[in-house]
This record gives C-alpha cells, sequence and structure tokens, in this order.
C-alpha cells in the first residue's frame, strides 16, 4: 500500500523525499519501514505466477530479482537523485561492474579518466579487456585528451568527480555533451560528491553509481552500491544483467540503507561543513605542502566545482613534506581519525593510498594520477571541529 504522500513528493524538498519516498505500508500499517527477509513469493494461481514472468504484471518474484525491502530503497534513491528508476547491488564495484558491463560487448571500447578509485582502475584496465573491450586512459580535467582518445567504437565515457584520492573535478556537462556527439554514454561515479552536492544526470550524464557503504549508509554497517539512471536505460542495459547474474543487495541491508537516509542531508551538510573548516585550517600548516579541497578558491577545478556543485565534500587530501615516513607518523600520532580505507563515516577516517587503495599501482602510473608518497586523504566525521583540530595538530608536530 503506497503511502498517501507519494502523489505530493515531486514538489517537496529533498530533505522530506528522503524520509517518505518509496514507502511500501504493509496491511499492519507500520511506520518504519518493513523489512522483507524472504527469498520468493507465493503466487494466487499459475496464471499469476506466468503475468509475473511475463511482466506482465507487476509484483515480486525472487529475491535476486527484487524484494520490497529492496524495491523501497531504490525508490528512494531515485526521487533523491532525480532519476527515472534505479537497481540496487550488494557493493558499490558491483554497480560500477554492472553499469559497464550492461553497457559494453565484445569489439566495444570505453574511454575512461585516469584519476580512479584503484578497483574501478581494475575493473577498465584488467576486467573489460578480458572480453574484448578495449580501454584508454585520459587526463579527465582535459576536454582535448577526451576528444582525442575517441574511436570509432567508442561506446561509453566513465569518471569519478571529484576523483579517489586526489579530489580532481571533472567537467561533467562538457564531457557528457561530447559522449552525446559521437553516441556514446557517460557513467559517473558521484561517491565523494554524494548525490546531496552534485546531480550529474542533470548535467547529461546518462547513468550514476554509488557506493551506498559510503556516505549513503555513512556509519560503518553495511555495504550496498546503487545504479541510478532513465527508466529506459534501467531496462534496457541494466535490469536483465542484474537479474540474470545476480549481484542482488540484501533485504537487511536495503532497510538499513533506508533508515540512514532519513539523516543523509544533516550529517553530510555537518560533515561538510566541519571539513571546510578543517581544510582553511591545514592550508595555513608548515608541514602540509599541498591541499586539496573542491570548497576553496586554490582548487585547481575552483570554477567548475561552483558551477556544478552544490557544495564541496567530506573528503580532504594533503601532500605532506617528508613523503611515506611523514605521512606514516602523521596516521599514526592520530587519536580521533582512525586509520581505515572506508570514507564518508560518522567517525572521521584517514588513509595513506599509495599503501592502501592504490598500493597495486606503479609509483609512475600513482604519479599520473596524482597520488605521491606524502599524500593522505581525510574524511570528515561528525566530531567536534575543534576537536579534529587539535587531533590533526598533535599530528602534525610528529611531521
Amino acid at each position: 500500500m503506497p503511502a498517501p504522500i507519494e502523489s505530493l513528493l515531486p514538489d517537496l524538498h529533498e530533505d522530506t523525499q528522503l524520509v517518505h519516498a518509496g514507502t511500501l505500508r504493509s496491511q499492519f500499517g507500520e511506520t518504519s519501514e518493513a523489512l522483507f527477509l524472504t527469498q520468493g513469493h507465493i503466487y494466487e494461481n499459475a496464471e499469476q505466477c506466468e503475468a509475473r514472468f511475463l511482466g506482465e504484471e507487476s509484483g515480486f518474484i525472487y529475491a535476486r530479482f527484487s524484494n520490497p525491502t529492496v524495491a523501497m530503497f531504490e525508490k528512494r534513491m531515485a526521487a533523491f537523485e532525480g532519476a527515472g528508476a534505479a537497481r540496487a547491488t550488494a557493493t558499490g564495484m558491483a554497480a560500477v561492474t554492472a553499469a559497464l558491463s550492461g553497457l559494453l560487448r565484445a569489439g566495444d571500447h570505453v574511454v575512461a579518466a585516469q584519476a580512479l578509485f584503484g578497483s574501478c582502475r581494475y575493473v577498465i584496465e584488467e576486467h573489460l579487456p578480458r572480453f574484448g573491450v578495449d580501454s584508454t586512459l585520459v587526463n579527465g580535467t582535459d576536454l582535448a585528451a577526451w576528444q582525442a582518445a575517441i574511436r570509432p567504437n567508442t561506446k561509453v565515457f566513465f569518471l569519478e568527480s571529484p576523483a579517489n584520492p586526489t579530489l580532481e573535478v571533472i567537467d561533467i556537462e562538457a564531457v557528457a555533451k561530447l559522449a552525446k556527439s559521437i553516441g556514446a554514454k557517460l557513467v559517473v561515479d558521484n561517491v565523494f560528491a554524494t548525490p546531496l552536492w552534485q546531480k550529474p544526470l542533470a548535467l547529461g550524464a546518462d547513468c550514476v553509481v554509488y557506493s551506498a557503504t559510503k556516505h549513503i549508509d555513512g556509519q560503518g554497517r553495511c555495504l550496498g552500491g546503487v545504479i541510478l539512471a532513465s527508466n529506459e536505460f534501467i531496462q534496457t542495459h541494466i535490469h536483465t544483467f542484474l537479474r540474470q547474474t545476480g549481484p542482488a543487495m540484501s533485504p537487511f541491508n536495503a532497510w538499513v540503507l533506508l533508515k540512514a537516509l532519513e539523516t543523509l542531508p544533516l550529517r553530510i551538510r555537518r560533515q561538510t561543513r566541519t571539513a571546510s573548516i578543517l581544510a582553511d585550517w591545514l592550508a595555513d600548516q608548515g608541514q602540509v605542502r599541498k591541499l586539496i579541497y573542491p570548497g576553496r578558491a586554490d582548487h585547481p577545478q575552483a570554477e567548475i566545482v561552483r558551477r556544478q556543485m552544490g557544495g564541496p565534500s567530506t573528503l580532504i587530501a594533503l601532500e605532506l613534506e617528508g613523503g611515506k615516513a611523514a605521512a606514516f607518523r602523521f596516521l599514526n600520532a592520530l587519536k580521533i581519525f582512525r586509520i581505515s580505507n572506508n570514507l564518508g563515516d560518522a567517525k572521521s577516517l584517514a588513509v595513506h593510498p599509495a599503501t592502501t587503495t592504490h598500493q597495486r599501482f606503479t609509483p609512475e602510473a600513482r604519479a599520473d594520477m596524482g597520488i605521491g608518497d606524502g599524500l593522505v586523504r581525510l574524511s570528515v566525521g561528525l566530531e567536534h571541529p575543534g576537536d579534529l583540530r587539535a587531533d590533526l595538530t598533535r599530528a602534525l608536530a610528529t611531521v
């Protein structure tokens, strides 16, 4: 039974949509979303079962295909993103892999920005070529590089913006226009911006992917991913692929993520505000050789940030004088920031990308991505800004 508020949702603010969108209530009229821990569903008769499988009657069939709790999460995310449809996956990398695999065939070519999360680079550089899909990596901030990489068989552009971990920002609208000019699709990983601060679909992207593990859950509890696009895109490229290959989201994880969405604006706005305070302070510290934060005027793509993002980020990148040794001393001295390769959490986290998320790359490849041995990525949480600054002050003293 859909909630009466559904008819009002298109005119409501995001904060309200994140509390109410997509809610399905059972005959018991529960306040909180119900958790449907079931693998399958019962049909009234064989004819109804046939109609469900033929797609002639809407309804649930099997948890690998769909589930009421997962469907609520998908509908709420679609409303938040401004997408026609969404499909949830077990992890963020399942979302990335499914989105690209659903679009590409043997003989196709994909162009991707070189500044990517390590696992995303693996999919582009190593996984897809196994199945006859060629790839080219380019400097994502250079539109001419995208143009030069195009081949007659180029079908997909892929990018992160801001990128992990260097917070490089790409002009999504410009890349989207270039993709459309050749009939290619643009897939954007929007994890670092969050759906609160950036809307790639409104900028011309065809598909947006998230690791829901990050800001969407934002409390370190579960894994999840989501693919968002027009309904036509989802039905044509994604729906059958997910149904047949099975990277399904757990109903329990979907329920956890639904509850997390209710507080996402509160968390992200607070974390972003604190990150901005800390970034401005860190930029003045002598031990910091380079500070990268999308909310600052000295960000290399500050003009693009102002144009395409509604807010900066909860992430900060800083290059410390002294390379890996200095970075390790800094990390080991932190008490409130905890060393973890996760991000977007309520707890502040710090990581050394060169030895973790991007450790499998050669020093030359990391240099091309802007990842030096002294680079540290900070994910700012919900702690008091004063406590976090004191923690960073202690750690910088070791550098």
